[in-house]
C-alpha cells in the first residue's frame, strides 16, 4: 500500500512541479586568517579591526530539474553592492589579510557547479587567488547517515543527515517534498533537495532563503565553459604549490602584518 501511494503521489502534477525550480542560497565561509598582534596593538586601527567582517558572504542561485542542476552567483542586491553596510576600510583590511593567508578557504571560492544526476558528471569553476579554473569529473559519493531528526525549514519538512568527507564533518537538512537528489554546490545523494548544509561546525554554511518551484528552461542548466581547464589532480597540485609559497613568504617576513 505504501509503495502504491508513493507511486500515485509521484504521478500528481504537484509532484512533477516539485522536481524543477530555483532556490536562493546564502553562503558563509569563515575567514581563517588571524590579525597580527602588531596591528591589534595600533590604537588607530582598533575600530577598523573590530568592524572587519569575520566571513566571506555571498548569494547563490540553484537552478534544477529532474536530471541536472546548476549553481551560479545570484545577482547582487543593492545592500550587497554597498558592502552590506560594512565599513569599507574594514572590508579592505580583511581583503588584504585574506590575500596573505595560507588557508585554502581564504584563497578559494566555488563560483559555479553543474551536476548531472544520472551519471554523476560534474563541471565546476573555482576562483583561486584571482585565477579562474574549470574542472570536470564526477560528484563525490557521500556516505550519508540519517539521524532521525526532523524539523521545518522555509515551510518544508526536513530531515537531518550527516557524513564525513575528506576529514570534514558535514551536516545537511533535506526535504523529500522536493524529490530531487541535489543541493548547493556538489552536495547531493539524499532522497530530497538539501536546503541547508554545514561543514565543520559552520566553517562553511549554505542556507536556502527562498524556494520557487516553477518550470526551468532546460537549456539554461548546462555545464560552465569559462576558465582555465585543468584536471582535478592538476588543480590540487597548483593549490598546494601556491599555498606553500604564501606560507613561506609569511614566515619570511615574520608575519608582521605590515600595513601602510
Amino acid at each position: 500500500m505504501k509503495k502504491l501511494l508513493t507511486l500515485l503521489l509521484l504521478l500528481l502534477p504537484g509532484a512533477a512541479a516539485a522536481q524543477q525550480g530555483a532556490i536562493l542560497f546564502d553562503r558563509q565561509v569563515q575567514y581563517e586568517f588571524e590579525v597580527p598582534k602588531e596591528l591589534k596593538d595600533r590604537p588607530e586601527l582598533k575600530e577598523m579591526i573590530e568592524a572587519m567582517p569575520t566571513a566571506n558572504y555571498s548569494s547563490l542561485l540553484l537552478l534544477f530539474n529532474e536530471s541536472a542542476s546548476l549553481m551560479t552567483p545570484a545577482p547582487k542586491s543593492e545592500e550587497e553592492e554597498e558592502g552590506g553596510g560594512a565599513n569599507l576600510r574594514a572590508r579592505g583590511l580583511a581583503t588584504r589579510m585574506k590575500m596573505g593567508s595560507s588557508s585554502r578557504s581564504d584563497q578559494e571560492v566555488l563560483l559555479e557547479a553543474y551536476v548531472q544526476y544520472e551519471d554523476g558528471t560534474v563541471a565546476e569553476t573555482r576562483d583561486f587567488m584571482t585565477r579562474k579554473f574549470l574542472l570536470t569529473g564526477t560528484r563525490p559519493t557521500y556516505e550519508w547517515k540519517l539521524t532521525g531528526e526532523q524539523s521545518e525549514f522555509l515551510g518544508y519538512s526536513v530531515q537531518k543527515a550527516t557524513a564525513v568527507q575528506d576529514s570534514s564533518v558535514i551536516e545537511a537538512w533535506f526535504t523529500p517534498e522536493i524529490p530531487v537528489s541535489a543541493g548547493p554546490g556538489l552536495f547531493g545523494g539524499l532522497p530530497g533537495m538539501i536546503l541547508s548544509v554545514s561543514v565543520d561546525d559552520g566553517q562553511t554554511l549554505y542556507s536556502a532563503t527562498e524556494v520557487k518551484l516553477d518550470p526551468v528552461d532546460a537549456a539554461i542548466i548546462k555545464a560552465p565553459e569559462d576558465g582555465e581547464k585543468v584536471s582535478p589532480e592538476e588543480y590540487e597540485a597548483i593549490v598546494a604549490e601556491k599555498l606553500k609559497e604564501i606560507e613561506m613568504r609569511r614566515r619570511g617576513r615574520g608575519d608582521r602584518g605590515e600595513l601602510r
